[in-house]
């Protein structure tokens, strides 16, 4: 973990989502991240994978599907919630932000914040900046490594679409395209985070 100079005992911490289809290389992005910014650089788990991680049922029928994303909605409010109240960390990098649920609602519908009180506007307006790794094509790095991922290479590219889609409001969207190698894609989604760390912690 990198050295902070900042001598603040507080902060009020800029919220940054990593967000992107199914195999952009999140998980390696923001593992690297905790080891590599300092410790006022706050990396918060997926809500999708505490919920499903801890036995969430995960069924494929629009009731299962619109319970489940209440679920994260609920539990990703409230590690951002928890990360804002303790004050220790100038800048939090959330994996998926809640505009990603639109993407795992039936038919990527609207009504999911009817459903959870809250609205598209209001949700954008919380991130700081949204940071997008593209899903890579079938032939070019999918990884089915992860246990609790299930979609195909197809599916992911459309879920990729879709949250790009989702998240098109947010003044401050960058794209972090698929690349040959993949050391290549890290190091410039690191870069994106430190540009985005405040004055105080870098």
């Amino acid at each position: 973990m990198g050295a902070c100079s900042c001598t603040l005992a507080s902060h009020t911490p800029r919220l940054v989502v990593l967000t992107g289809g199914p195999g952009a290389g999140k998980t390696a992005v923001l593992e690297t991240a905790r080891h590599h910014f300092c410790a006022h650089v706050e990396v918060l788990p997926e809500a999708a994978s505490i919920i499903f991680g801890g036995g969430f049922p995960r069924r494929a029928t629009p009731p299962a599907m619109r319970a489940a994303q209440r679920a994260i909605y609920r539990v990703q409010r409230e590690l951002e919630r928890m990360a804002a109240e303790e004050q220790q960390a100038s800048l939090v990098v959330c994996d998926r932000g809640t505009v990603d649920g639109v993407a795992y609602w039936p038919n990527h519908g609207a009504s999911l914040w009817t459903e959870v009180g809250t609205t598209l506007a209001e949700q954008v307006r919380r991130y700081h900046a949204v940071i997008h790794l593209r899903t890579p094509k079938a032939d070019g790095g999918y990884d089915h490594a992860n246990p609790l991922r299930t979609e195909s290479p197809h599916h992911a590219a459309e879920i990729d679409r879709v949250i790009e889609q989702a998240w098109r409001d947010h003044p401050r969207r960058i794209f972090v395209d698929s690349t040959e190698s993949f050391v290549e894609k890290l190091d410039r989604a690191l870069a994106l985070i430190r540009a985005e760390i405040p004055d105080c912690c870098r």
